[in-house]
């Protein structure tokens, strides 16, 4: 019985094995064949991620390009523009002070010929001022110093009296003789009568 035992054993061995082998062999066929597509769909991704960023460094290396060759070309054209703006300003500046040098002369000689031709314009004469002619004052006309109406604070009806009472000129009430005191104490309480002698002499 043992050595029956002893076979059957063996081969379920045998049999697990070949069978293990089998299923190795197909789990490794599987991740084979599982690797081989997922490097087939890693390819396929990665060519055209590949691709667009190749198209993408070659369009930047282009406009790059292109970017420093239309800088250039502008920096070309302003640095032209730059000479020739320049240049148009020395010469303009070199004309007007050529010109301004050509006035200079010619004032100059113009000065020069004006001075050694001609002589100096003698200065006319100042005239001399007409003579004020002196006017010979009118002779004054006399006062009259029998007009008593000339004292301040004598009117036309107190000289009336003061004649018919013997005070006939204004020297009699400036320089009163004592007689003429007597006649004016007459005309006392007039207004004014204590200024009628310094009124008078106002007048002589």
């Amino acid at each position: 019985m043992a050595k029956k035992a002893k076979p059957s054993v063996d081969k379920i061995v045998k049999k697990v094995n070949k069978e293990f082998e089998k299923t190795s062999a197909q789990i490794e066929g599987l991740i084979s064949d599982a690797l081989q597509q997922f490097d087939h769909l890693q390819h396929q991704i990665q060519d055209p991620v590949r691709k667009l960023l190749k198209d993408m460094d070659e369009l930047r290396d282009r406009e790059m390009k292109r970017f420093n060759e239309e800088f250039e070309r502008r920096m070309n054209e302003f640095h032209e523009l730059q000479a020739t703006l320049l240049e148009r300003v020395g010469i303009a500046s070199k004309e007007a002070r050529k010109a301004a040098d050509e006035t200079a002369s010619k004032a100059k000689s113009a000065a020069k010929s004006a001075t050694g031709s001609k002589p100096a314009a003698k200065k006319a004469p100042a005239k001399k001022p007409a003579a004020r002619k002196t006017a010979t004052p009118k002779a004054a006309k006399p006062a009259d110093k029998s007009d008593l109406t000339r004292v301040k604070g004598i009117g036309p009806a107190t000289a009336k009296k003061m004649k018919e009472a013997g005070i006939t000129s204004i020297e009699q009430i400036a320089n009163p003789s004592a007689e003429d005191k007597q006649k004016l104490e007459a005309f006392k309480s007039m207004k004014g009568y204590s200024q009628l002698t310094a009124e008078a002499k106002k007048l002589l």
